[in-house]
């Protein structure tokens, strides 16, 4: 776990060593223990090391081939290097360090990008071909690990951090409306925008090739999810074996580690099913849990409090349990680091992740995250339920859309934005946004109802996921910690597209049943659309020899502080003082009177704005911070 920065001039003019070296350290805080750089003509590498595996010199990076023909950075982890070293040694490979990183190296020098796919984990590396003079860069196949890049036409810069590239003399910060658009209307942003102007994410599963010498670049998807071939056949009770076996097998492969290892554990199934499994095997696995003051705390909030569950699940399982208690004053003096390492604003009120990870660092610097199951295993029944009676492509559109507008819908845009900001942007973009992230996949249907289930899981694990790796990468790594995800395990993740989603959630047949022929060719009749809560049926009995069972049974619940109750308590002042000061920044693009309206709206218990409130703090914060220059301590 590390962070790299880079530059290719296209220009052919040779790179600035001390602009490599300024890009590079604004990622120290992603690997404190060591730091190196090539540069070499129009090329510049530089790399910030977390040690993890390998602890010795030979481990640092940028690395060099044994014949000096490839250099490469990288991020992440690779679990399955042993296995991919033992093969290369066969071929002749002589190797000098114990890093997956030389792994990569030599397995991409000998077989090509071919060797990509075989890459069991989390990585984004950078790889090049000193006498070809090509650049590849590559992201991995579920986004773990994050990349970006920019290109003037003149320099291809990149950096696993958009902080590194804001470092570039050429590049001139501004406010990219498009996506502003687009994350007010999702909280995330499902295209491969930021809110810099030019500045882009590499997508998940995506690599880009950069020939030097023509100046040609090619952007090509090596990977992508397949929920669309379930074996039908498949028994529930095999799906259950071999989910069992799959999560025990990942859980395994990531207690791969030279330094301390722990696990972060709610008061939930999936990472009470983590811990579980790593416990086993660990002599005395170190559990991290967040909870929340509740003393002035009313309604279902009451219920966000997770601390009484994961103590049951530590003592079950013997681990040493720390804990840590946030309370509402915490939420001004965290927010504006939050969205210094954020730099892109995503989903969820994330500023409880930041909390327990820096928890966590002063404990260990591996911890495992139980991030993915839902996505896979069908964890959201209630969205999936939506579009279960759409009864054709457009309508599944149409139902999904209109829930994932989960800010401002498109009609109520020219009440949200500043004039400035709709005459450059189309309100009506993020639709055309939401339906591009089908495109390219033509294994996609949309004439049954398990077929829409099937698309609604492709589709949240290719953003709502994509968005929750991305904070969990950042704040994790604001603190110097690497979190791994057993459950995003290429093994398992096959065995999770391969089960039927009847397997997945307990009530499809039950729904299956109510709807016949005509009411199927009935396009005008009424739905309704009801709560569940019957996800991840074949995770939970996978799980029922591991964890107590009423932890297996409980109530699927996010991890999120009660700031429904707080915006109108405790933080009540500080909503005010940072969004209705005649100063606040974000009124250059959205208009006061709207944020008035729903301040006030919730102030008085009218409508939860608990999650618009949350994405204007974060906004304002983020105009001080990348366009007005505001030091944050």
């Amino acid at each position: 776990m590390c962070g790299f920065a880079g530059i290719l001039n296209l220009d052919k003019k040779a790179v600035n060593r001390n602009v490599v070296l300024e890009m590079t350290n604004q990622l120290s805080h992603r690997g404190p223990d060591s730091e190196g750089y090539y540069v070499k003509e129009n090329v510049g590498l530089g790399h910030k090391r977390l040690s993890i595996l390998d602890l010795s010199e030979n481990g640092n990076q940028p690395m060099i081939s044994k014949d000096g023909k490839y250099v490469i950075v990288y991020n992440g982890c690779v679990y399955n290097f042993k296995e991919l070293r033992a093969e290369l040694e066969k071929e002749s490979v002589v190797f000098k360090s114990g890093s997956d990183t030389e792994v990569i190296l030599e397995g991409m020098a000998k077989y090509g990008f071919g060797f990509v796919e075989r890459l069991n984990g989390m990585f984004a590396f950078a790889f090049w071909n000193v006498e070809e003079k090509k650049l590849t860069i590559v992201r991995d196949r579920f986004g773990v690990k994050p990349l970006y890049y920019w290109n003037n036409g003149k320099s291809f810069v990149f950096a696993s951090e958009i902080k590194g590239i804001l470092k570039h003399p050429d590049y001139k910060i501004s406010l990219n409306k498009n996506a502003l658009n687009e994350y007010f209307t999702f909280q995330n942003l499902f295209s491969d925008n930021t809110l810099f102007s030019d500045i882009k994410l590499l997508p998940a599963g995506y690599s880009i090739f950069i020939n030097s010498n023509t100046g040609d670049i090619q952007e090509k998807r090596w990977w992508d999810f397949n929920f669309s071939e379930p074996d039908e056949k498949l028994s529930f009770e095999d799906a259950k074996e071999e989910t069992m076996n799959g999560l025990r097998n990942a859980v395994t492969g990531q207690l791969v580690s030279d330094v301390p290892l722990g696990a972060y554990l709610s008061g939930g199934m999936d990472s009470g099913s983590i811990t579980a499994i790593a416990s086993a095997q660990m002599n005395r696995l170190y559990t991290f849990t967040c909870g929340f003051d509740m003393s002035a705390v009313t309604g279902v909030e009451t219920n966000y409090d997770e601390r009484k569950d994961a103590e049951l699940i530590a003592n079950h399982f013997k681990t040493e349990q720390y804990e840590l208690v946030i309370n509402a004053g915490d939420l001004k003096w965290s927010l504006p680091k939050v969205v210094w390492h954020l730099e892109d604003l995503r989903v969820g009120m994330s500023y409880p992740n930041y909390y327990i990870s820096k928890l966590a660092s002063k404990f260990v610097k591996v911890c495992l995250q139980g991030t993915g199951g839902d996505e896979l295993f069908g964890g959201y029944p209630w969205r999936y339920y939506r579009v279960f009676h759409s009864l054709s492509k457009d309508e599944f559109f149409e139902n999904y859309y209109s829930y994932w507008q989960r800010l401002v819908p498109d009609g109520d845009k020219s009440n949200l934005f500043q004039e400035n900001v709709l005459k450059n942007i189309d309100i009506n973009s993020p639709k055309e946004i939401f339906k591009s992230v089908f495109d390219g996949n033509d294994k996609l249907s949309y004439d049954s109802p398990e077929q829409h289930i099937q698309n609604s899981l492709y589709f949240e694990i290719k953003t709502f996921l994509n968005g929750l790796l991305i904070v969990g990468d950042k704040l994790s790594m604001a603190h110097s910690l690497e979190e791994r995800y057993p459950f995003l395990d290429n093994n398992l993740v096959d065995v999770a597209q391969r089960i039927p989603v009847r397997h997945k959630l307990n009530n499809l047949d039950k729904e299956i049943s109510k709807i016949n022929e005509n009411a199927l060719k009935d396009k005008k009749r009424t739905l309704s659309y009801k709560l569940h809560d019957d996800g991840k049926n074949v995770l939970r009995k996978a799980m029922t020899d591991f964890v107590p069972e009423n932890i297996l049974n409980r109530k699927k619940q996010g991890f999120s502080a009660p700031d429904e109750s707080w915006y109108r308590g405790e933080n009540a002042n500080y909503v005010k003082e940072l969004l209705l000061n005649k100063n606040a920044v974000l009124f250059e693009f959205i208009d006061r009177k709207y944020v008035e309206r729903i301040i006030d709206e919730h102030m008085n218990n009218k409508i939860n704005y608990r999650l618009l409130i949350w994405s204007f703090m974060n906004f304002e914060w983020w105009c001080r911070i990348f366009l007005n220059g505001e030091k944050v301590d």
